[in-house]
């Protein structure tokens, strides 16, 4: 999944790079969503024909990457101003790093939730008669979530330069009166 989605966010850049001077204003999300779902499309039937067992495994998840916003943002936000190259790496460094933080994310749900890493024990667990109480709770979908605002969290409380400015400040104390 994290190689798919590396190659998805790389040659998505690089098409869109190279066409970015063609591509009207008013049509350039629309242009970007169609390139990056027929490299979606691409990668899926390339893992039916080369790994079908794993194909199988990832359906769904697979066309997901069609959504992902980590993509259209690197899209939108370097492969329309930047050359080709410098595009495609940018995208390849972006996925590369957005699936360590998968990988990882994936790690700490697996190992805390149910002892195993990759279907090996590591933290041996009561009912094997060993010391370790799995955490059912982060094994379901919604644990990705808090997790993933705990690691924001962390970062934005130990590099304070993280966080964003207020885009609007808050009105003085008002009375409700004064309101209507």
């Amino acid at each position: 999944m994290s190689a798919a989605l590396t190659l998805v966010t790389g040659f998505s850049n690089l098409f869109i790079s190279l066409i970015r001077s063609q591509i009207p204003s008013s049509i350039r999300m629309i242009v970007q969503m169609v390139i990056i779902a027929s490299l979606v499309i691409v990668v899926d039937q390339l893992l039916k024909a080369y790994a079908f067992s794993l194909s199988k495994q990832l359906s769904v998840f697979v066309g997901l990457i069609i959504t992902n916003c980590i993509v259209m943002g690197r899209a939108e936000a370097f492969a329309m101003q930047n050359p080709p190259v410098l595009s495609f790496f940018d995208g390849i460094g972006n996925g590369l790093g957005y699936s360590a933080f998968l990988i990882a994310l994936g790690i700490i749900r697996e190992l805390f939730g149910a002892g195993k890493l990759m279907g090996y024990e590591v933290l041996p667990v009561i009912n094997d008669g060993g010391w370790y109480q799995p955490n059912g709770m982060l094994l379901l979908p919604p644990s990705a979530f808090f997790l993933i605002g705990l690691f924001i969290w962390a970062v934005r409380s130990w590099k304070k330069d993280q966080i964003e400015a207020n885009a609007y400040k808050m009105a003085p104390q008002v009375s409700s009166k004064e309101a209507y």
